[in-house]
């Protein structure tokens, strides 16, 4: 509920933009720029905040359990903010076995976790069966694990080694267990920044091509942003639209998470994005986003304190409890009962979904 106390001045620019919003009207890119760059921060989370009650009560906040599973940590992407690849050829880096991946999953399951993220880097090496056997071993050892796997430049490159149509890839993976993908790699979708950011990586027409091609053979996911470098404001506005244009195509994004870029070397710049900018971003997520039912914060990235007050500014879910993370600094929540005694500190009755966001597991007791 938008406080009656809390008033909207009918002659100011980003006001007007902000009641649209509460009216359920679809706001222009040059309308979220004015809120990014004009607009009052308490204002963008209140009607960030009002607009979430049409997806969850107010009351209410989601989380999942998941294992991240990095098959390998060889690239030749090489993207500049990355600390995690390892040079192709320098031998010192690791591909794992489906043996070891098993493993890691057996762990995962006695902490509760039913999902696996399974991503790595893009070792073009690597032979297309390896993807098939993992895929098809996870799911006979564990026939009811959701696997959400490969993002748009894993997928570009299994279209590449196969010298095969993406869609026929797409559709042999989800014919053995493939279950959604990752709408990662988008960073910043501008091709200014994707020159900063890592020149080698799918361009946004490609990234865009990955995900509509997944969406129309029936893989949904997630998509997402990671700011706090040299992008413009104009530029993050135009990430959001290309998101939201492609939403309107396929319909496969079942969520939106912002991040922020973590200081991991020296070759990419970094700054520090104060709370409410982040806060901001997010809230005009949920605002420009209209077709977009849910908005993550990532825990892990962004800390305990920013995540609860995320909550407060449009987003309706945690995106945690996350086991295992070796790309980030993780600031996450390592176990269920972490991830409720969280939300139910910041006031939230807690609902565990899975990666769907399916409602449909029971709270444990603790």
């Amino acid at each position: 509920m938008i406080p009656s106390s809390f008033s909207f001045s009918p002659e100011n620019p980003s006001d007007q933009v902000l009641m649209r919003a509460i009216e359920g009207k679809r706001i222009s890119p040059e309308e979220a720029l004015l809120l990014y760059e004009e607009a009052d921060f308490l204002k963008v989370q209140m009607v960030a905040r009002f607009l979430r009650e049409k997806v969850r009560p107010h009351t209410q906040a989601s989380y999942t359990m998941f294992r991240v599973v990095n098959y390998t940590n060889y690239c030749n992407v090489e993207c500049n903010f990355c600390s995690f690849m390892d040079e192709i050829g320098n031998g010192k880096g690791y591909i794992l076995t489906l043996d070891q991946i098993l493993e890691k999953m057996d762990y995962a399951v006695e902490m509760g976790a039913d999902q696996l993220f399974l991503q790595g880097g893009v070792f073009p090496d690597i032979e297309y069966q390896y993807y098939l056997d993992v895929i098809a071993g996870v799911k006979k050892r564990f026939p009811d694990m959701h696997i959400r796997a490969f993002s748009p430049v894993e997928i570009i490159n299994l279209e590449t080694i196969t010298k095969r149509p993406l869609k026929d890839v797409l559709l042999e993976l989800k014919s053995i267990g493939l279950d959604s993908v990752p709408g990662a790699g988008a960073e910043i979708l501008t091709e200014r920044m994707r020159q900063i950011i890592s020149p080698k990586k799918a361009s946004v027409e490609e990234w865009v091509r990955a995900m509509e091609t997944c969406h129309e053979v029936g893989l949904p996911g997630s998509a997402n942003i990671v700011f706090g470098s040299e992008e413009t404001k104009e530029e993050v506005i135009s990430h959001l639209k290309v998101v939201r244009d492609l939403q309107d195509r396929t319909g496969g994004f079942l969520s939106f998470i912002p991040w922020t870029f973590q200081p991991q070397t020296k070759r990419f710049k970094v700054r520090s994005v104060p709370t409410h900018e982040y806060l901001k971003v997010l809230g005009i997520s949920r605002i420009f986003l209209d077709n977009i039912s849910h908005i993550e914060t990532s825990v892990m990235v962004l800390g305990k304190g920013v995540g609860q007050l995320a909550l407060y500014s449009g987003a309706d879910d945690i995106s945690s409890v996350v086991i295992e993370e070796n790309v980030l600094r993780s600031f996450g929540l390592k176990t269920e009962k972490e991830a409720q005694k969280f939300l139910r500190e910041g006031g939230f009755e807690p609902v565990r979904r899975d990666l769907l966001y399916r409602e449909r597991y029971e709270l444990s007791s603790f």
